[in-house]
């Protein structure tokens, strides 16, 4: 062990850092230690300090309570071996050689560890003496707005009951650095306010002491420690566990730290929530001081009420919130249930979405779609910020608030997504909500350059406090709890009204499968059964006009030919019937289709009707695609057709094909300059015997365009047009490239 008074010796922080500082083997020197048996209440382990004071009594060790110092302990030692099993008890005031000595016991692996800390001879009696102080206290709490000014309060009011230089109340972060957030002081020591220190300030270890042990005293920086003897209990076989011990002895690095800091006293209250260290109230004096046994129960009380002040305040704020992001949620909720498309829903106030995490953008990718609102990155740095989501991720929400530390590429959109928040809404696809907030500079003051290394040929803990000014970059404003649990709600908000509304389409889908299989049966008979009478129909008139034809009269005749004529285009109407409703019991055989090969096929068998037609025919660079080979013919040989009759009346007719890949589908469109249609009427073009022109003007059944849409359909893809009247109509179909692979 280094001596705690040692200034030459060097001092090992990763050490300090691995210490196992609730077992340091000795106490400070302001008291003496006792570790009893139980059982039968023998002393097994002391740690007595060589002053004048002590040094007439025998070694305790191996005697009964009752018969060591003196016989100074025999009225405490019934009260001693009956000490509760957890906490310390104050069992009262011992005299040793007429010096008064505070009593307190408390239980560790199986032991009783007795203390006897020297009182002050100037100390209060009692803490009743201290209550006019604790009640002001507690009224001013009460009337405190804020954590702030809670802070604030108990600085100002525990110097005065401690009377030491200077209090401050530390408050740790989510990475435990620390930051000074109130202070009370004199001119003896600096001030620290609003500073931050390291989290390698105070190590892992330390702060799990500070949870467990609310309340430590270094009476004196230069103290030398007292041993506990033997070193190892020989009973329990390890050595003696001083966590909660008030006279335990610390770590030479952090006396080190003390001196460092020019402090010779330090008193620490941890401040827990909810049992977790929320911060510290660290107190400090220039010169040694030991602060009284009943000064420090009262700090301790009080440390006590502002933590629970301090989560109560806490509390209340997040509640608020809680409150305000549920009214957001419930009308993103109901705009969400209003549209078919919860995107519509999600996008129709973007104010609200971004006002459920307080940020500035969002962005709703879902089935290949982006959705941008507020200041976001571009749509492509977003897919591609979604494409490494959907490879690292590892659970249904991400944050961070220095987005460009995880993921490189976030440094080209640091002015809009310094930070992120991210929910996964799907767990088949890569479809997410993600919020965005932007880069913040700021400067933040630190005790000291957090960047420094010590000496690596002599270790030694933090010599300068000097403010250390350090300008952040690449971060945005941190994500509250409140924030995460805002997203994680409206996801599902989002995965129920996309559950329901699939059950909903797939109850639909269900019907409509049933009534389009009771539709087709309809048409497939009644088309099927139409043919043979039109057939009879058109024959029998063509025998009548050539059995009869000399007997009839020219008005006679046209009345035949007209049957015939009308005969003939029912038939038709009916064969396009049959073939359409024969398109939806057809099982796709899909193969890999040339688009050009087919295309020049079906312009052959278009020939006879461009005959001495003026026809420029511009035909793109077509992609190969997985289709059925028949009904794309039939998609082809419809458009084609279409544009064929439809530029009759043209001069020089340009009928165009092109085909494109975009964004994991092929884009086909075949393009006229004919006489167009209006776009008013757009909604009719695909529809079941609609069309958008008299059959005297141009003939046909008004059921091409709907083969088209339903073949495409039933391959994925869509379908629509545009088109102006006299100049010319285009149509657009698309397949789903399943390749994987842009052409």
């Amino acid at each position: 062990m280094i001596a705690a008074n040692s200034t030459t010796a060097p001092l090992d922080l990763d050490a300090c850092a691995r210490e196992q500082i609730h077992i340091p083997g000795s106490i400070q020197p302001a008291g003496l230690l006792l570790v009893v048996e139980p059982e039968g209440g023998t002393i097994v382990q002391s740690a007595i300090p060589g002053t004048p004071l002590l040094q007439d009594f025998d070694c305790p060790r191996g005697q009964r309570l009752e018969r060591v110092l003196g016989g100074a302990l025999a009225g405490l030692a019934s009260s001693v071996l009956v000490a509760p099993d957890r906490g310390t008890v104050h069992l009262g005031i011992v005299s040793l050689k007429g010096v008064a000595h505070h009593a307190t016991a408390h239980r560790a692996q199986g032991m009783i560890l007795l203390e006897l800390e020297e009182a002050r001879p100037d100390e209060l009696g009692s803490l009743e003496d201290l209550y006019p102080l604790i009640r002001e206290f507690m009224a001013d709490l009460e009337r405190a707005p804020d954590t702030a000014a809670l802070c604030d309060l108990a600085a100002r009011q525990l110097r005065r009951i401690t009377g030491l230089d200077r209090v401050l109340i530390y408050r740790f972060d989510t990475g435990w650095n620390g930051t000074v957030i109130a202070e009370s002081r004199n001119e003896a020591l600096p001030s620290y306010l609003d500073l931050r220190f390291p989290a390698s300030d105070i190590p892992a270890q330390a702060r799990e002491l500070y949870r467990t042990s609310r309340l430590r005293l270094i009476a004196n920086c230069d103290y030398t420690p007292v041993p506990i003897e033997p070193a190892i209990n020989p009973l329990t076989g390890q050595p003696t566990d001083l966590g909660q011990a008030l006279l335990r002895s610390v770590s030479p690095v952090h006396l080190q730290y003390m001196r460092n800091m020019g402090t010779g006293t330090s008193m620490s209250i941890s401040l827990l929530r909810e049992g977790r260290l929320w911060g510290l109230v660290s107190c400090h004096n220039r010169a040694p001081c030991r602060v009284p046994y009943n000064v420090r129960t009262a700090c301790d009380l009080l440390g006590q009420v502002l933590a629970l002040q301090v989560a109560a305040k806490e509390h209340a704020a997040e509640v608020e919130q809680r409150v305000a992001r549920r009214a957001i949620q419930a009308r993103l909720l109901a705009l969400m249930a209003a549209e078919d498309d919860f995107l519509k829903g999600l996008a129709r106030e973007p104010g609200q979405l971004l006002s459920l995490t307080q940020s500035e953008g969002a962005a709703i990718v879902h089935l290949g779609r982006c959705v941008l609102l507020g200041r976001a990155p571009g749509e492509q740095a977003v897919m591609e910020l979604v494409n490494w989501l959907e490879s690292t991720r590892r659970d249904d929400t991400f944050h961070s608030d220095s987005l460009a530390t995880e993921w490189p590429a976030a440094l080209g959109c640091k002015d809009t997504a310094s930070g992120l928040l991210a929910v996964s809404i799907s767990q088949m696809h890569a479809s997410y909500v993600l919020w965005f907030r932007p880069e913040i500079v700021h400067t933040v003051q630190w005790g000291g350059d957090p960047r420094k290394q010590a000496d690596p040929a002599r270790l030694s803990p933090r010599t300068s406090f000097e403010a250390w000014k350090e300008t952040v970059r690449l971060r945005s404003l941190p994500w509250t709890q409140a924030d995460v649990e805002g997203a994680l709600e409206l996801r599902t908000a989002i995965v129920d009204i996309v559950l329901r509304k699939a059950e909903e389409m797939a109850d639909l889908n269900e019907q409509l499968v049933r009534s389009n299989k009771e539709l087709e049966a309809f048409s497939y008979s009644v088309s099927h059964d139409l043919r043979a009478p039109f057939r009879h129909i058109v024959g029998y008139s063509e025998l009548l006009l050539q059995s009869a034809g000399e007997k009839l009269g020219d008005q006679e005749k046209r009345f035949v030919a007209t049957i015939i004529e009308s005969a003939n285009s029912a038939g038709v109407l009916v064969d396009n019937l049959l073939s359409f409703s024969q398109m939806g019991r057809t099982t796709l055989g899909k193969v890999k289709v040339n688009m050009h090969h087919l295309l020049e096929e079906v312009r052959r068998l278009l020939e006879v009707d461009t005959v001495g037609r003026d026809i420029e025919w511009k035909i793109g660079t077509l992609p190969t695609v997985e289709a059925d080979p028949m009904m794309l013919r039939l998609v082809f040989q419809n458009l084609l057709s279409n544009a064929i009759k439809f530029t009759r009346d043209v001069e020089k007719a340009v009928i165009q094909v092109s085909g494109q890949a975009q964004h994991h589908e092929y884009v086909f469109c075949v393009r006229d300059n004919g006489c167009g249609f209006d776009m008013r009427y757009v909604h009719k073009l695909f529809g079941v015997f609609q069309r958008l022109h008299h059959v005297e003007e141009f003939e046909g059944t008004g059921i091409g365009l709907a083969n088209v849409r339903r073949i495409i359909e039933r391959h994925g893809g869509r379908t629509w047009a545009e088109g102006e009247v006299g100049k010319g109509a285009s149509v657009y179909f698309t397949l789903p490239d399943t390749s994987g692979v842009q052409p």
